[in-house]
C-alpha cells in the first residue's frame, strides 16, 4: 500500500504503514472545544467534540485495521463517559477497537463498553463499588461563626442553598439523591449488558460482586482478556498524536455557503449579562457562567444566518437566574428554525427552564435534570458583626435594605419574597406545560424542585429521547431536512471583540463577587455539585 504521508512516521524496518493506532482517553473531557482560535491552540484538554472528529477520521482511514483505546486517569462524568461510549461504538462498526483500562472504574467501564473487546493488565486498579456521593452541609459551621442563611424555596425538594442554611441533609433531598444514584446504576447496568452482550441480571451481579482484581473480572466475563499493553500491539502501532496532524487534513472543512446546523453552548451558572468566568472555587459558585446576553445573541445570529437550517443548544448547567433563564427560553421558543436541546451532565432548574422551549430534548441516561423550582435567600451576618464589633446603620426605607446581610428578613419581607417566588414558579411550570404539552398540574407533580435522572425524565415526558450531542445533531438534521453529515458550526455573538476568551476572563475576574447574580435574587438553580464515586 503506497500512502505518501505515512513515510513521515519513522516506522520500523519492514513496516510500510501502521495497521493500528493508540487513542488515549484521559482527563475530564469537556463536551465542546473552545471557540476562540488562540484559546483552542493553548487548550491542552481534549474535548468530546475533538474525539468525535478523530474517531471519524480513523473510521475512514483505509490503511488502518484497528484502534487500541487506552482509557487511563479518566475523570469525566458518567454523562461524558456515555457520550464517549457512543463514539467508540460507532468506530467499532468500521474498525477493530480494543479498550485497555489500567484503572477499572465505574465511569471508565461506561466509556469502554462501546468497544467489543475490553482488556486490562493483571495489576489494574479495581474500583468498582457503585455510585455514591457525599455533600457537605455548612449550616452548623456558619452558625458557629455568627453567620446564618435565609432560605425560601419552592418546593420541598428544592435543595439549593440548603448546604448553607442547614446542618444536615433533609429527607426529601436524601430521597431525590438516592433515586438519582439508583437510576445511574441502572443505566450503568444497561450499558455494560449491551456492550458485553449479556442480560441485565448478569451485569447487575457484576456490580454487586465487589471485585478486587482484573483476573476476577475476566473470569466473570466483564473483561475479554488480561494483558499488558505491549501484548496487544505490534511494531506498526503508533500513538494517534503522531498522526493527528496528518489525519486533520482529512477532516471535512465546512463550506460557509452550505446548509448547516448551528451549535449554541450554554455552560455553567446562568446569569444576566455576558458570559464570563467566576474565578472562585466551584463550591462558592465559581466556574463558567452562561450570560443571557451572550447566549441570546448567539441564538439570534444562528436564526439570522441564511445557511443555518436548524439549531442545537447544548446545555450543561444547573441553572441560576430566573430572568436570564426566561430570556434564553424566549429566544428558543420563538425560533422559526427547529431547535433541539441536548443535555449534558446537568440541565436542571434554569437549565431545564430554557430547554422547555425546544422542539426536541435529548438527555443522557446519567443527566441530572428537572429541579423545577425556585429559591431565594441571603446570608445573615448579624451575630458575626456583633462579635467583630461591626455596626451597620441603615438609613431610609427598611424594605430597600431587605437583602442586606446585616439582619434577617422581617415577617413582612419574608411574605413579600414568598409571593414573588410563587409567581416565578407559576411562570416556570407554565413554560414547561406549554413546551412539553403537559398540564400545569402534572408539571407541578413532577416539579416541586425535584431532580430526575435522564432515564426517569424520559418516562415522565420531560425529555424526548436518550442520547448525546451526536444524537441531537441527527435529530436537528431530520427536522431541517438535511443529511446526517451536514456540517455544523458553533454560533457565537457577532463582534466579540479582539480579546481572546482567556484574556477576557482575567480582565473580568475582579468584577465578579461571591454572589454572582448581580442584583437579582430569585433563582431557578440547582447548586449541588453531584460528583458520583
Amino acid at each position: 500500500m503506497n500512502i505518501p504521508f505515512l513515510d513521515k512516521l519513522n516506522l520500523p524496518d519492514g513496516v510500510s504503514h501502521p495497521t493500528w493506532v493508540v487513542l488515549d482517553i484521559t482527563g475530564p473531557y469537556p463536551e465542546l472545544s473552545p471557540t476562540q482560535p488562540l484559546q483552542a491552540l493553548l487548550n491542552r484538554t481534549e474535548s468530546v467534540e475533538a474525539l468525535q472528529k478523530r474517531a471519524e477520521a480513523l473510521a475512514d482511514a483505509g490503511w488502518l485495521h484497528g484502534v487500541l483505546v487506552r482509557i487511563s486517569e479518566f475523570t469525566a462524568s458518567p454523562t461524558t463517559a456515555h457520550a464517549i461510549r457512543g463514539i467508540l461504538k460507532r468506530l467499532s462498526e468500521k474498525k477493530r477497537v480494543v479498550a485497555h483500562l489500567p484503572q477499572l472504574t465505574m465511569t471508565s467501564l461506561i466509556a469502554a463498553s462501546g468497544c467489543p473487546e475490553l482488556t486490562a493488565p493483571e495489576s489494574a486498579d479495581v474500583m468498582l463499588s457503585g455510585f455514591a456521593l457525599e455533600p457537605t452541609f455548612m449550616g452548623a459551621f456558619l452558625k458557629k461563626h455568627g453567620i446564618e442563611f435565609e432560605n425560601l424555596r419552592i418546593r420541598e425538594y428544592k435543595a439549593a442553598l440548603t448546604r448553607f442554611s442547614e446542618e444536615q441533609m433533609d429527607d426529601h433531598n436524601r430521597e431525590q439523591l438516592q433515586a438519582y444514584l439508583d437510576a445511574a446504576e441502572a443505566a450503568w447496568v444497561r450499558d455494560l449488558a449491551d456492550g458485553r452482550g449479556v442480560g441485565e441480571e448478569t451485569a447487575r451481579a457484576w456490580l454487586e460482586e465487589d471485585f478486587t482484581s482484573a483476573q476476577a473480572m475476566f473470569e466473570a466475563g466483564v473483561l475479554t482478556k488480561i494483558a499488558y499493553e505491549d501484548e496487544l500491539v505490534g511494531p506498526g502501532t503508533r500513538p494517534i498524536a503522531a498522526i493527528v496532524e496528518l489525519l486533520s487534513a482529512q477532516f471535512d472543512r465546512p463550506n460557509p455557503k452550505e446548509d448547516r446546523i448551528a451549535v449554541v453552548p450554554v455552560i455553567g451558572t446562568i446569569v444576566p449579562g455576558k458570559s464570563r468566568n467566576n474565578p472562585l472555587p466551584l463550591p462558592l459558585m465559581g466556574g463558567p457562567m452562561a450570560g443571557s446576553d451572550t447566549v441570546v445573541a448567539a441564538l439570534k445570529r444562528a436564526k439570522e444566518d441564511k445557511h443555518t437550517k436548524a439549531i442545537v443548544v447544548y446545555v450543561n448547567s444547573g441553572g441560576g437566574s430566573a430572568l436570564a433563564s426566561d430570556l434564553m427560553h424566549r429566544e428558543i421558543a420563538t425560533s422559526e428554525k427547529p431547535v433541539v436541546v441536548v443535555m449534558g451532565e446537568y440541565a436542571a432548574s434554569g437549565g431545564y427552564y430554557l430547554a422547555a422551549g425546544a422542539q426536541k430534548i435529548i438527555a443522557s441516561p446519567y443527566t441530572i435534570t428537572g429541579s423545577i423550582g425556585v429559591v431565594t435567600g441571603k446570608p445573615v451576618m448579624q451575630k458575626f458583626n456583633e462579635r467583630q464589633g461591626f455596626k451597620p446603620e441603615g438609613v431610609g426605607r427598611p424594605q430597600a435594605l431587605k437583602y442586606s446581610a446585616s439582619r434577617p428578613f422581617s415577617d413582612e419581607e419574608r411574605d413579600h419574597m414568598a409571593r414573588g417566588i410563587e409567581e416565578v414558579y407559576d411562570r416556570f411550570i407554565t413554560r414547561v406545560a406549554d413546551g412539553r404539552n403537559l398540564t400545569k398540574e402534572r408539571v407541578n407533580e413532577i416539579g416541586r424542585g425535584r431532580i430526575w435522572a435522564g432515564a426517569d425524565a424520559l418516562e415522565m415526558g420531560l425529555v424526548d429521547e436518550l442520547g448525546d450531542l451526536h444524537t441531537g445533531i441527527q435529530r436537528a438534521a431530520e427536522l431541517a431536512g438535511l443529511s446526517y453529515d451536514a456540517p455544523t458550526w458553533t454560533a457565537t455573538p457577532k463582534n466579540q471583540g479582539p480579546l481572546p476568551e482567556f484574556v477576557k476572563e482575567v480582565r473580568d475576574a475582579a468584577q465578579v463577587s461571591v454572589w454572582p447574580f448581580g442584583k437579582e435574587r430569585v433563582l431557578t438553580w440547582f447548586d449541588q455539585e453531584i460528583k458520583v464515586r
